[in-house]
């Protein structure tokens, strides 16, 4: 098995520690989400990381345009490319799920993700930019930042046609959330959580429900917020009843609430055993083993960890160990 094996966190003030182990233990690279509403800012934590580090690729997984002006992208990338070198960096950026959603706001148009990934890769370049009327260019003097040109690999996270179609126009990868890639290009990551089960073990464990539960749960509030049918689901309804009393532009706070960190309390009726074991959550190492074999023979290339629960250590270890076998 040649599939690369990559870590995902929903960053956290820990985050840099944890980095730092997940080197130790072999990851390829690490990816750092990026909600403001949420988790604290991914680029000074990948900074923190960095200074910590001599070898794990760092980047943020993934940016939301609106929320980064290009420049300030730019400024940040520049900035870790002069930390670390370009060749442990690189970038992710998408329209939007969490990131927006826990602000009230839908994801961006996938035009607007391809002009603003094209404006700050032009300005990585050392080139002259138009944005919003204005003209810019990176123009920082010698010590202030890496010299351009900058180059770094942006891999774009979608799952639909359109989405899939920018990455090849102005991507150097995919990353996806579950499903067949479907896609040309050379690079193509998936991002995965849940936890690896010990010897006996099964999904009526408390352990279990800490570490692998909010993949469950991610399940009902993806639904929801994109108008998919939650009902669908199994307990759908309840759960949709569960937020029913919250005001409708405040109900988003709600179901993002430890969204990807943990289940919270609304949730917590509806992530039982068998919807953990339904959602594909928890694996022994065999199954484990057995599900990259199948990501692999599907087109990906690289598998994107996502630890969660109390013991986020223990989470990193057991998932290499369990993949290398």
């Amino acid at each position: 098995m040649t599939i690369t094996v990559s870590a995902g966190f929903a960053t956290s003030m820990d985050t840099p520690a944890h980095i730092a182990l997940a080197e130790e233990l072999g990851y390829k690279r690490a990816w750092l989400y990026d909600s403001p509403a949420l988790y604290p800012d991914v680029w000074m934590m990948l900074a923190r990381a960095a200074e910590r580090t001599s070898r794990i690729g760092l980047g943020p997984g993934v940016l939301i345009p609106s929320l980064r002006h290009p420049m300030t992208t730019a400024s940040a990338i520049g900035t870790l490319v002069e930390m670390v070198g370009a060749d442990r960096v690189h970038v992710g950026v998408g329209t939007g799920f969490t990131g927006r959603f826990s602000m009230g706001q839908k994801p961006l148009r996938w035009a607007d993700v391809q002009s603003w990934v094209t404006c700050v890769k032009e300005l990585l370049q050392g080139n002259m930019v138009e944005w919003e009327g204005g003209k810019m260019q990176m123009i920082h003097p010698a010590g202030f930042l890496a010299e351009r040109p900058i180059d770094v690999p942006f891999v774009i996270g979608a799952a639909g046609p359109k989405g899939k179609a920018v990455a090849q126009e102005v991507g150097d990868g995919l990353i996806i959330a579950g499903g067949n890639p479907n896609s040309p290009l050379a690079w193509q990551a998936s991002l995965v959580s849940g936890t690896v089960l010990a010897e006996g073990e099964d999904t009526s464990s408390h352990r279990v429900f800490e570490a692998a539960g909010h993949t469950a749960a991610v399940a009902y509030h993806f639904f929801a917020e994109n108008g998919l049918g939650v009902e669908k689901l199994p307990g759908g309804e309840a759960w949709a009843a569960a937020y029913a009393d919250l005001a409708e532009d405040e109900r988003h706070l709600a179901i993002h609430d430890q969204h990807l960190v943990a289940v919270n309390d609304r949730d917590k009726a509806f992530i039982t055993p068998e919807i953990i074991e339904m959602f594909g959550a928890a694996w022994t190492p065999d199954q484990l083993r057995s599900r990259l074999a199948e990501m692999e023979a599907s087109g990906i290339t690289e598998v994107v960890y996502q630890p969660a629960g109390p013991d986020i250590e223990r989470e990193l270890a057991t998932y290499i160990e369990a993949a290398k076998g």
